[in-house]
């Protein structure tokens, strides 16, 4: 379908950003992307009981933020674990993606939902590090599932853009080191690979009705992002830097959604092939009129409230079976 009219009204504000690297690189370029994402909704996001907490790790406790109920006596609720993008250089507790989405997810999942606050990969903070605290947190949920109200059969682990890539390094580690993964992988609009595959030529013909910063420029943009999160050249990533080099046998069922507007598109369809050939059980959807980045706006845009009806449906419905 055609871009969201709503969503293409707003291109204006992205007026002369050409790359990634400017726009998320420089305040500047940082401020116009707040300007175009800067939707405020007729309705307000759910009120849901919020409260702050820490999860222990390598490098010092890593923030989180618990929506949804507390624990109940003889009470459990499905969790979800979420991890926010922002090239893995930005984003916080209070965006958009972190924060409606937790509210939205908690209202819709009758569940917990634990936002994770990992360190950006800023100044002289790199790979591990981000990718550590994303581990510290999802195994933190899981063993303190008691105190947090949560069944420790329904845990579910999800991110975009950024946060997708530390969500499945996270649980391909704990795969590996503890033999545990959650009951459902949530991976929205996220980016697997050191160099993003080249699109497909349906995917370039929308690519091409996008303004320059979209525009799609092989190499180029998501290169700088991932050499600034590893904090070296793209050869020294690894499976839990850049999933899709990864062993994928053995993860949990997982649900991979892509705005048909997107260039990460190529990642996420390569990914969800490469979990397939791996025996994963994998689904793909695809949001139609979206760009990267979507659910930064407004739930009452039909894409956006059915893509967090969605992940609220495999919060829900998604448990563990005994090994």
């Amino acid at each position: 379908m055609p871009i969201h009219p709503d969503v293409a009204s707003r291109f204006h504000h992205l007026d002369g950003l050409t790359s990634l690297r400017e726009a998320y690189g420089t305040a500047a370029g940082r401020a116009q992307i707040d300007r175009f994402e800067a939707w405020d909704p007729t309705v307000p996001p759910p009120q849901v009981d919020v409260r702050e907490d820490r999860a222990p790790g390598p490098h010092g406790p890593v923030p989180v933020r618990v929506y949804g109920p507390g624990p109940e006596a003889g009470t459990t609720r499905p969790c979800l674990v979420w991890l926010h993008g922002g090239g893995f250089a930005g984003g916080d507790l209070d965006m958009r993606e972190a924060d409606w989405t937790a509210r939205e997810v908690s209202a819709r999942a009758d569940a917990v939902v634990v936002s994770v606050d990992y360190r950006l990969a800023q100044g002289e903070v790199s790979y591990p590090v981000p990718h550590d605290d994303a581990v510290a947190a999802i195994a933190w949920v899981r063993d303190q599932a008691a105190a947090l109200g949560v069944d420790p059969a329904r845990i579910s682990v999800g991110g975009a853009s950024a946060g997708a890539n530390l969500t499945a390094g996270a649980v391909l580690k704990l795969r590996d080191r503890e033999s545990w993964v959650p009951a459902a992988l949530v991976l929205v609009y996220g980016v697997f690979h050191p160099v993003v595959p080249a699109p497909s030529r349906a995917l370039a013909a929308r690519l091409a009705e996008l303004p320059g910063l979209y525009q799609e420029k092989p190499g180029e943009d998501t290169s700088w992002v991932t050499t600034n999160y590893l904090g070296g050249p793209l050869g020294t990533a690894d499976g839990y830097a850049m999933p899709a080099l990864a062993v994928l046998e053995g993860l949990c069922p997982t649900v991979l959604v892509n705005g048909e507007y997107d260039n990460l598109r190529a990642s996420g369809e390569a990914f969800a092939a490469a979990l397939a050939l791996a025996g994963v059980d994998v689904r793909q959807v695809l949001v139609p009129g979206m760009l990267h980045a979507f659910l930064n706006l407004p739930a009452e845009l039909e894409p956006v409230g059915r893509a967090l009806d969605l992940v609220a449906e495999v919060v829900t419905t998604t448990a563990t079976t005994p090994r």
